[in-house]
Formats: structure tokens, sequence, C-alpha cells
């Protein structure tokens, strides 16, 4: 009996090994490496797989913030400028938790052991995004102590921005123009593109569907780039992509 009972221990303990390494090598599985793309302040590119990272908001490359001074600057395009800065060329390690509604992979990524999501929000390049995440909030509380980044000026919230309207409120500096949200909300897709970058144009048709369109194409000198809803730049073809819009079906 003690034989056979020293066997089943045995047989059980094999067992519960053999399951950890297969859940760590599921877990590993998952893990993306490699050096990315960096398309803006929170998604990035690792080959074919398209990552948004977990638990922060960065503004959209053709959304305009306040400086300190209450001067307008391209704040998406300087998140994205950054982060390529302080970590772009370098590989990255990613762990996916999930994927969006777009079929991007949700990931939280590393550079070495810096938390890279952490970097962006307390330099002042992002936000804690609480609608999915606390994980960030207080270094989104140093940031704004410290008047790190978008905290310098002022800036619509990068979730707000996306769905825009006279209540939304504008953050950052306590003394701001009086008319600084007028000025947020209507630079948010203005006639002209907020850099030479960035002139790819978003559309939404009829059926609700984002269409982006590229110098030269069929439709892109048609496209009058006022401020209805859902209008805006891209600076490059990933970028419309990861937003959830696709090409136009004739282009030519």
């Amino acid at each position: 009996m003690f034989t056979h009972s020293r066997i089943a221990v045995t047989t059980r303990a094999s067992a519960i090994i053999i399951c950890l390494i297969a859940a760590t090598a599921a877990a590993a599985a998952s893990d993306i490496i490699g050096i990315p793309r960096i398309v803006d302040g929170d998604t990035i590119q690792i080959d074919a797989t398209k990552i948004r990272l977990n638990g922060i908001d960065a503004p959209e490359t053709d959304q305009l913030c306040l400086d300190e001074k209450g001067l307008r600057w391209t704040c998406g395009i300087t998140a994205r400028d950054e982060l390529v800065r302080h970590a772009g060329g370098k590989p990255w390690t990613c762990h996916v938790t999930g994927t969006d509604r777009y079929g991007r992979s949700l990931a939280t990524c590393e550079v070495g052991s810096e938390d890279i999501e952490k970097w962006m929000v307390r330099s002042g390049w992002a936000l804690s995004f609480v609608r999915y995440s606390h994980a960030y909030d207080a270094d989104e509380e140093a940031a704004r102590g410290t008047h790190s980044g978008l905290w310098a000026g002022a800036f619509i919230a990068p979730w707000d921005w996306r769905s825009r309207n006279t209540k939304t409120v504008v953050l950052g500096a306590a003394s701001v123009p009086t008319n600084a949200q007028i000025i947020l909300l209507g630079a948010a897709s203005a006639a002209e593109a907020p850099s030479p970058e960035c002139t790819i144009k978003g559309n939404i048709n009829r059926s609700g569907e984002c269409i982006y369109h590229q110098q030269g194409g069929r439709w892109y000198e048609k496209i009058n780039m006022d401020l209805s809803k859902g209008k805006r730049w891209f600076c490059s073809v990933q970028e419309a992509e990861a937003a959830g819009c696709r090409a136009p079906k004739n282009s030519r």
C-alpha cells in the first residue's frame, strides 16, 4: 500500500510539474519580442502584429494642445516622437493580455526592466486609461504635479477628444485662455493637416465606416476636412488602419 501511495503521489507531482511547464510555455508564447515601429503614443507594431499599449491613452496624432504660453502645438505627434526618442530602435518585450475591438493585441510592454506605459504616463505624454485600468493613476498624479508633458499647458483627454463636444473638459494648467476649449475643439479636424507628414484624410461614409484617403486618390480633394464628427488626419496608413479605417475600394 505504501509503495502504491508513493507512486500515486509521484505521479501527481509529475502531472503538476508538466502543467506548470505547459503554463509557462503558453505564457512565453503570448509574449511578442522585437524592435517596434511606433505608430503613435499608445500603438506600435512588431513584425505583423499591431499592439495597443495597455492601461494608457495618448493624444491622437492630429490632436492639438496648448502649451504653457497658450500657443497651439501638435501634442499627439510630440507624444509619439518622445516615445520614439526614448525607446525607438530598442528591443521590446510585450506581454499580450487580449485583443481590442480593432483586432489589435493588448499588451504591457517593457524595454529592459522599464515599463513603457509607466514611463509614458509619468513623463506626461499619456494618461492613465481609467476606463480600463488604474495601474498608472499614481504616475499621472506625479506628472500633473510636476507639469510634465501635456500637463505643462492645456489639453483634452484623448478619450474625450475622440467624442468631443461643447461639454468636453479642458485639463492641465490652472490658467488657460478663456477660449481654450474653443481652440482645442476647433483644432481637432482643421481644414489644414496638423503637420506636413500627416496628410491622410479619414472620413466616415454613410454606413458609418471609416475610410482613409491618401494624396492623389480619387476622392482626396473632394473631402472637406471640416469639424464633422469622425473626420480626422492620419500620419500613416498603419495608423489609419489601427484606428479601424480601411482604404477606399475605388481609389483611382
